[in-house]
């Protein structure tokens, strides 16, 4: 071994330890600066001997170049889901059933936490972390091992002692107290909220560039493995991966019986909030691993486990105010304004009360008493008023009759056969500052560094009037504001730039067409191709058009015959802005997909996400759509299907359920 190789190693080593003492054991030896100068050398030398470069390798955490996609994987053993328990009684079902399957077994338990996170499966090959992928739908999963590889508290490399392949169960998730950190920056810089470290994590693991993921310091713990490790019980597993420095949860316990499984559960349920990762449950499992074996499994999950759900958290709070916000469209939604309460957590201040009629329902006043729960969402809901408490003399919420923003206080309307109140006031300052904020939006144009303080700072400032006028800035408007500088000009001013290149489904969803989300935009973009076409296209054109209704149809003529949207239009086309959408890839060979060529919709609670099989379908050479018509050929539903099942029965379209769908895609797998 050379000089240069020994001292590699010998950084891979210590960095791997100081890596293990700091997210694992909470026990750090050295500064940050320290351990970023011995990162530093390790990259140095691995940039300059290319040869030295390891998959294990703590540099590896840093994160990659942004990458295309990411492949599917099948999970071989599959990754199986769990049934849910919600009360004491469901519980003692379970077990009793348990001992109904295995008649003179004396059981024990194992119980852990459920954090709420993403599920994962972590391969290690000659005890080097190879391959991490999501659960998917349980049998194909998404390979994001470059991603998983930043996460800091997981070790790329098992010690010697480890076999020399291992298949590892887990859930990644992300901390609290980063959570809430990413939250605070956003509001800072204007932008809106994340809604919870669940659906931030599953948002985060999926980005393509994973210096990015990096950033946002995922964790992961792991709960079990899915290959032999000859062990003889589930807590035998649990402690044998924690001896091999793999994060597992302190929290788990043995328990005897139904009455130590209920002493955790009631103790978790109250203490959860003190943990620094959120939890939605209790996971329980048989802990003999050869009663898995001789208990088996149903359809989609495993009989010798069951999760314990917590329910979502009430209190009880004081009414100061109901105030007004008013969104891009111009709809007026009533928020309550509450007396500050701890609840699951967090102290809530503010819980939307979605629109007047619901107001109008619960009977919601000012001084009341209410009833709020939170499951897990930023912005919690009022489930009703305390009416016994209410206090004398509270009136019932008026509606206001012109807009709350005082520089418009422009008469609202309500249009027949709609809920909403809006302010028709295309100049009112706040629904300008909605639009703009919808425009730079991460699903619309995507430019970052301009939240909602930013889009009011510009309009104060007279710099933007709407978002046409994005275009028109230029680098001395921005670096003189307040809070601004010469790098924040131009990180800005780039973005602007590049968003010029956004294809049109991303431009027909920003400029704000009433009913046109991010995939009827797509639908769009697609089917007509250019923004000249759409503009052009009459009512038959638009109503041919699969997932678009007379509703959209009409909303989306109302708007092109409007010449102040045109003129809007004009104008991003004098800006330079692409107005087409770029051909599709190449259209796989599809000649014996049972799917080829029909027009499929999805309904019902399927055993994959509907994202999933939208793609799985759309690969294998079918048209998805949202709605059920006499061009339809096949429905598939799942658990719940509700009127779009009942429209395809009504108009004699085939229809096959979830076991039958999967078994049609796992024949194309064969």
């Amino acid at each position: 071994m050379t000089e240069i190789e020994q001292r590699a190693a010998e950084l891979r080593t210590e960095l791997d330890r100081h890596n293990q003492l700091y997210y694992v054991h909470n026990r750090p030896e050295i500064s940050d600066r320290e351990f970023d100068a011995l990162m530093a050398e390790l990259i140095q030398l691995e940039t300059d001997h290319p040869q030295l470069q390891r998959a294990d390798s703590p540099t590896q955490r840093v994160g990659g170049a942004p990458v295309d996609g990411f492949e599917s994987v099948r999970h071989d053993p599959p990754m199986l889901s769990l049934d849910n328990s919600y009360d004491a009684e469901e519980l003692d079902e379970w077990i009793a059933r348990l001992g109904r399957q295995a008649p003179g077994v004396e059981l024990s338990y194992v119980a852990e936490l459920k954090i709420d996170g993403v599920s994962i499966s972590l391969r290690y090959v000659d005890r080097v972390l190879t391959q991490a992928v999501t659960r998917g739908n349980g049998e194909v999963g998404d390979d994001i091992t470059v991603n998983v590889r930043t996460i800091r508290n997981l070790p790329l490399r098992l010690p010697e002692d480890a076999p020399a392949e291992v298949l590892l169960r887990g859930e990644i998730f992300m901390p609290r107290d980063v959570f809430q950190r990413l939250n605070r920056e956003r509001e800072a810089r204007g932008e809106a909220l994340y809604a919870n470290p669940r659906n931030t994590t599953a948002g985060t693991i999926r980005l393509l560039d994973s210096r990015e993921v990096s950033r946002r310091n995922l964790a992961v713990t792991v709960f079990a493995a899915a290959n032999d490790l000859g062990l003889g019980s589930h807590g035998e597993t649990l402690e044998q991966l924690k001896a091999w420095g793999l994060p597992v949860a302190d929290s788990w316990r043995r328990c005897a019986d139904g009455a130590a499984l209920q002493a955790f559960i009631e103790h978790w349920g109250t203490e959860r909030h003190g943990l620094s990762f959120e939890t939605d449950g209790v996971v329980i499992k048989v802990d003999s691993l050869a009663l898995h074996d001789q208990l088996g499994r149903t359809g989609k999950a495993p009989r010798w486990a069951i999760a314990y759900k917590f329910e979502a958290e009430q209190a009880q709070t004081r009414v100061l105010g109901i105030g007004v916000q008013v969104g891009r469209t111009g709809v007026l939604t009533p928020v309550a304004e509450l007396e500050p309460v701890l609840l699951a957590g967090t102290t809530v201040k503010r819980a939307t009360l979605h629109n007047y009629e619901d107001l109008a329902r619960k009977d919601v006043r000012v001084g009341d008493l209410v009833r709020v729960e939170k499951g897990g969402d930023i912005i919690p809901k009022v489930l009703g008023a305390v009416l016994e408490a209410r206090p004398p003399g509270a009136l019932p919420y008026v509606m206001p009759t012109i807009c709350p923003v005082p520089a418009c206080g422009q008469a609202v309307s309500r249009f027949e056969g709609e809920v909403a109140v809006r302010c028709v006031n295309v100049a009112c300052s706040a629904v300008v500052a909605q639009s703009i904020g919808h425009f730079v939006s991460r699903n619309a144009m995507d430019i970052e560094g301009l939240g909602s303080k930013s889009i009011e700072l510009l309009l104060r400032e007279k710099l933007v009037s709407d978002y046409t006028s994005l275009y028109e800035l230029r680098f001395d408007d921005l670096s003189g504001l307040d809070g601004w500088g010469q790098k924040s000009a131009e990180n800005v001013l780039e973005q602007i730039e590049a968003s010029k290149q956004r294809p049109l489904a991303r431009l027909l969803f920003a400029i704000g067409i009433r009913f046109v989300g991010v995939g009827v935009a797509r639908v769009l973009a697609e089917r007509f191709r250019d923004l000249d076409g759409l503009m052009k296209a009459e009512r038959e054109d638009l109503e041919d058009t699969p997932e678009i209704g007379p509703k959209v149809a009409d909303s989306v003529l109302r708007f092109f015959a409007d010449s102040s949207n045109r003129e809007r239009l004009d104008k991003l086309r004098s800006y330079g802005l692409r107005l087409d959408q770029p051909a599709p890839d190449a259209v796989p060979d599809v000649a014996d997909s049972p799917f080829a060529g029909k027009t499929v919709v999805l309904t019902g609670t399927l055993s994959m996400p509907r994202s999933a099989a939208k793609k799985r379908l759309e690969a294998a050479g079918a048209k998805v759509t949202g709605s059920v018509s006499k061009k339809t050929d096949l429905v598939v539903a799942g658990e719940s299907a509700g009127s779009k099942l009942e429209k395809a029965q009504k108009l004699g379209v085939e229809v096959i359920d979830d076991a039958g769908f999967s078994e049609l895609l796992a024949a194309l797998d064969a």
